[in-house]
Parts: structure tokens; sequence; C-alpha cells
């Protein structure tokens, strides 16, 4: 289907003869919806895919491992184009990476969770050889209702996944352990690298005005919100007056 559905699309700048004037675009907006990946903040949730195709540098069937986030893709259209960005405008062109000027345009990335069908706030910074996550809310088992059902999850839970622990904290080395599945984040031996990616993380916070700094963020009003401590993010909402 996704096939069939790129093929139309670009099928259709073809034939008007548009094509060789159009940057296509094609992203996801999370990691798939199994156990520990959507609404994780491991690679697993965050990781999407990101292919672009048109004029200024974006063919060849080039790969790319620069360090990317999807907030600088307005940036670098804006740069594609040649328009002078908004003066609010967040992220980085990455042109520079495209033209062959530079390897990287980022040295870290951030990614966060404050509600999905339940309350799970959470944090994270990714280096190039560390992914940093911090969980907020005191929680110290999963929020099962962030992840949707279906067979992986019946597995999870026959095999005791509502009594795992969650850490308040999680750091990862992206070298060693690029699945993420050993956390170092009580480890000693990684206590500089585990202070250096939360100082980075707090400065992220404070320069964005993150409403977590201020304690819990309550739901809007007329939100509908499952129970953390629920099964399904089919079972009955909670309403917010």
């Amino acid at each position: 289907m996704l096939d069939a559905g790129v093929g139309a699309v670009l099928g259709a700048l073809e034939s008007s003869g548009v094509a060789e004037n159009t940057l296509v675009v094609s992203t996801t907006d999370h990691g798939v919806a199994f156990p520990a990946m959507k609404c994780n903040l491991t690679n697993h949730g965050t990781g999407v895919m990101l292919i672009m195709r048109g004029p200024g540098g974006f063919g060849g069937g080039k790969i790319c491992d620069a360090m990317i986030s999807q907030v600088d893709l307005f940036p670098t259209i804006c740069d594609a184009l040649e328009l002078k960005p908004p003066a609010w405008l967040q992220g980085r062109s990455i042109m520079p990476v495209i033209r062959g000027d530079r390897p990287e345009i980022n040295d870290q990335v951030f990614s966060e969770v404050t509600y999905h069908a339940a309350y799970e706030p959470k944090r994270s910074v990714r280096t190039g050889r560390w992914n940093y996550i911090r969980n907020y809310g005191g929680r110290t088992r999963p929020v099962l209702p962030n992840c949707d059902d279906g067979p992986s999850k019946d597995v999870w839970l026959e095999a005791g996944w509502r009594d795992r622990v969650v850490p308040g904290e999680e750091l990862y080395d992206l070298i060693f352990d690029p699945n993420e599945t050993r956390n170092l984040a009580a480890d000693p031996r990684y206590e500089v690298d585990r202070q250096e990616m939360r100082a980075r993380l707090d400065s992220w916070m404070r320069e964005t005005y993150d409403p977590l700094l201020k304690g819990p963020v309550p739901a809007p009003h007329g939100a509908e919100v499952n129970d953390p401590d629920g099964l399904s993010p089919q079972e009955a909402t909670i309403k917010i007056a």
C-alpha cells in the first residue's frame, strides 16, 4: 500500500512536468506500535525514516548517517528555497550535510513524551555516543495504556511486563550497545558521562521553558486520558474538567 501510494504521488509529479522542481519528503511520526517502541525514547521509538528526493542535491540514492531531527526539516526547506527563515524557527538546515560540506549539523538531539493515551512524562538527549533518558512522575512500573494492544503486548504481559521496573534514569552507550538494552545510569564507571548528559538535558529544558520544571503537567481542559495504572488504551477514559 505504501509503495502504491508513493508511486501515485511520484507519478503525478512526473505526468504534470514538475518532478524535477519538487522536493519530496517522506517520513513517519514514531516507531512501530510494539512494546518498548512507540511512546518510548530509545531509538526504537524515536528513530523514523526520512527519505527526500528532488533538486539541490537530493538525488542519486545517497545514504546519510548524520544525526538529524524532524525539527530540522523546516529550516532545510527554507535553505533549499533560498528563503530567509523566520526568526523564531528552531532546528538547523541539513543542506551543509547534503552538499558534503560537513558530516554533522547537530551534536545533540532531543525527544520528549508527556501525554499519549496516558500521562507518562519523559525527556531524552542523544549524542553520537550516548542516549540519556529521564523518566518523570515517580512511577516505577510501565504505563501499559501507552502501548497499543496486539499479540506482542500479550506475550510481554504473560511474561510479567506489568511488574518490570522502570528506572528514573537511563543511559545507553550507542557504540557498544546500539540496541539500547543495557542501562548504565547506575554504573559508577559512567558517572562522568551521566552527569554530562544530565547537564545537556537540564540546559535544554531551561532554554525551552519545559513545563516539567514546575512539576506535573496537567492535561488540558476537555482532554480524555487513560489511567496510567490501566492495561489498555481501549479502556474507559477520564475526561478532564
